[in-house]
């Protein structure tokens, strides 16, 4: 196995890991640095639960070897809040009641915070279509579905 030292920034800490390569980050993520709020779903990059943000665009860390990331900018589900102050998406799906087991929703947290980056005043449709591929393992789609319009108003509270 051949080893390289990856120098990246997470969660807005400069990290370094020796590893492969073409280790898959969301395994550098848990298993290297601890950061378990990325989950594995289907490992094959189909349920969007391993979202993170990569130089602030949505990757699927599953299917991103940890390589893609030197000397780049990761943001996990534990980066997004501002310490013990949730981020507001984390807030609408707390509010909303839209957790559930809690599996796929760091995933989908992070798709939708990939969005506001790309669009900061979504409508809630531009919000689901942004999470089309993220899949819920217990069927929590209602409660998601008004996070995501508490989102998109929120945002619509916002000025530019």
């Amino acid at each position: 196995m051949m080893e390289a030292t990856i120098q990246f920034t997470v969660n807005g800490q400069r990290r370094s890991v020796t590893t492969d390569p073409a280790r898959p980050l969301v395994e550098v993520l848990r298993e290297d640095l601890q950061l378990t709020g990325t989950k594995v779903g289907c490992g094959e990059g189909q349920c969007g639960s391993c979202t993170v943000l990569l130089n602030g665009r949505t990757a699927l860390a599953c299917q991103t070897p940890v390589a893609q990331a030197d000397r780049q900018t990761v943001l996990t589900i534990e980066g997004l809040a501002a310490g013990a102050t949730l981020h507001p998406i984390q807030e609408a799906f707390l509010a909303q009641g839209a957790l559930q087991c809690g599996y796929c929703t760091p995933g989908m947290i992070m798709g939708v915070a990939g969005a506001l980056l790309d669009k900061p005043q979504p409508t809630a449709a531009e919000l689901r279509a942004h999470l089309e591929g993220h899949l819920c393992r217990c069927c929590g789609y209602p409660r998601i579905l008004d996070a995501l319009e508490r989102v998109a108003e929120l945002t619509r509270r916002i000025t530019p």
